[in-house]
């Protein structure tokens, strides 16, 4: 039976020192690639989260990647606030807004063994990157409780790497952006002078940390004499193509070739105009057909796993 990675870490008492240094990064607040500094105890930073994590919504979601859904859906919980600013962001109510509402770790515990309960395959946490600290305390107690499910880290890829070193063996699934391949395009578009080099190094950390992703059969479930794959342990990445090759696929494709010639890759479509991208061509319209079909070309011609 699969057994999520953090289960030892909780049972040799090393989840628990993971908690304890991860609050103690609060005080002087550098868990993102931003090092604000602050002290969340007394005020928040860029995130504008204090202590406790604020969360948007939480249920079984099945608009993911097949091998996250499978029949009970991912368990998603959707963390208000981000550490990014992307100015056509698709939920910016949420991630520019803090819609939501504070939850302390015993509450997020909660959330994770009910999303368990409800048959989902995986905790899926969606914009982790500010609240690590309550993500690890939660998880230290549902474990307590028997929570058993992988747990994904759902990030817009800007991530630090001494954060991602607190999350070595309790992330079982990395699942990061890959948004640009140009410095200047993120930090007019994203609000962060440095996302390529950062991103690229965090991918790599958390490539180290799980490898290539692997998909095991459901022995629960079976269609046609197929039974569909869930995803288990391992990175995915997920790639957004913007109008007019904004997001720099081709930079995008080559270091995740080489990074390993069997990354999983999903190269998306469904951009289309939101937040304040309406002004600002040529985020002002859909991506075509055409410039989708390039860009997974290009991952394809790269021998990238298209999922």
């Amino acid at each position: 039976m699969f057994e999520a990675a953090y289960v030892e870490l909780e049972r040799s008492g090393e989840l628990e020192a993971r908690v304890d240094a991860a609050y103690r990064r609060l005080q002087a607040c550098d868990l993102c690639p931003r090092r604000c500094g602050v002290d969340r105890r007394e005020r928040a930073g860029a995130c504008h989260t204090l202590t406790e994590a604020v969360v948007a919504s939480a249920g079984a979601h099945f608009g993911e990647e097949r091998c996250l859904v499978g029949r009970g859906g991912s368990g998603t919980i959707f963390f208000s606030w981000c550490n990014l600013n992307c100015r056509y962001c698709q939920n910016a109510s949420i991630s520019q807004q803090g819609e939501g509402s504070p939850f302390s770790p015993q509450q997020l515990a909660a959330l994770m063994l009910d999303l368990q309960r409800q048959g989902c395959h995986n905790v899926n946490l969606v914009s982790p990157s500010h609240v690590v600290p309550q993500i690890l305390a939660a998880t230290q107690i549902a474990a307590r409780a028997g929570l058993r499910l992988p747990l994904v880290y759902n990030t817009g890829g800007y991530d630090s790497l001494e954060t991602l070193a607190l999350l070595d063996g309790v992330v079982d699934i990395y699942m990061p952006d890959c948004k640009y391949a140009d410095a200047e395009v993120g930090a007019r578009y994203s609000g962060v002078p440095d996302y390529p080099a950062v991103n690229q190094a965090a991918v790599r950390e958390m490539h180290r940390q799980v490898g290539d992703l692997a998909i095991e059969a459901d022995l629960a479930i079976e269609v046609g004499g197929v039974r569909p794959g869930l995803a288990r342990r391992g990175l995915l990445v997920r790639h957004l193509v913007l109008p007019e090759g904004l997001a720099g696929t081709a930079g995008v494709v080559r270091f995740l070739a080489d990074l390993s010639p069997h990354t999983a890759v999903n190269v998306m479509g469904q951009y289309r105009p939101c937040h304040e991208a309406y002004s600002l061509p040529p985020l002002d319209r859909r991506v075509t057909r055409a410039e989708v079909r390039a860009a997974q070309e290009m991952a394809q011609d790269a021998g990238l796993r298209l999922l």
